[in-house]
């Protein structure tokens, strides 16, 4: 029995219909879906008429799932990763697993597709040449500040996911440490 195949699979960042075709082939074809919320996910599977079994794997549970799918991997079996949204480990879970997964020698493929991170930068009329994609910022104001100093003399674009009810926070942390000449684009609901 050959060894099976982890493919890390990117969904929709909102409508639906940005998912690739061959997501949704892998999707249908793998033996198992390996999900940061099953509960969000199966929204979209159902949408599709997937009915592929999942299984969570997310921040809570990663390293004990390494387990689990090294395991099916073994058997031949093969799993897709998937987050909420986007392409997983962006900024989501799954980095844990793929390195213990790669580092047993598992095939590991990736299935692109969606990325809030690009699709924001596309449409924002703001440098691509050079960027630096920085995650969440601190949730403490003096943390936050301490984060976004450290970034203060880089030239590239600088870009940060922040949740809507921090929002209007961190705009004036970084009006504070970059001040206020300094472009800035907000960006939500992309698709």
């Amino acid at each position: 029995m050959s060894a099976g195949v982890l493919f890390v699979v990117a969904t929709p960042i909102g409508n639906l219909d940005d998912i690739t075709l061959r997501a949704l082939d892998v999707l249908r074809t793998v033996d198992f879906i390996a999900a940061e919320d099953t509960r969000h996910s199966a929204r979209l599977l159902g949408h599709y008429s997937i009915d592929t079994p999942m299984f969570a794997v997310h921040d809570h549970n990663e390293e004990a799932s390494v387990g689990k799918v090294s395991a099916l991997l073994e058997q031949g079996q093969s799993v897709a990763l998937i987050s909420d949204a986007g392409t997983p480990l962006i900024n989501d879970p799954g980095y844990k697993l793929i390195r213990t997964l790669k580092q047993q020698g598992h095939a590991v493929q990736t299935v692109p597709g969606p990325c809030a991170l690009i699709a924001a930068l596309s449409v924002a009329g703001l440098p691509t040449d050079r960027f630096v994609f920085n995650g969440f910022l601190p949730t403490k104001t003096s943390a936050r500040c301490a984060a976004l100093e450290q970034h203060l003399n880089d030239s590239a674009t600088q870009v940060y996911y922040e949740s809507p009810k921090r929002i209007m926070s961190t705009v004036t942390d970084i009006a504070k440490v970059f001040g206020v000449d300094r472009t800035l684009v907000l960006a939500k609901e992309l698709t």
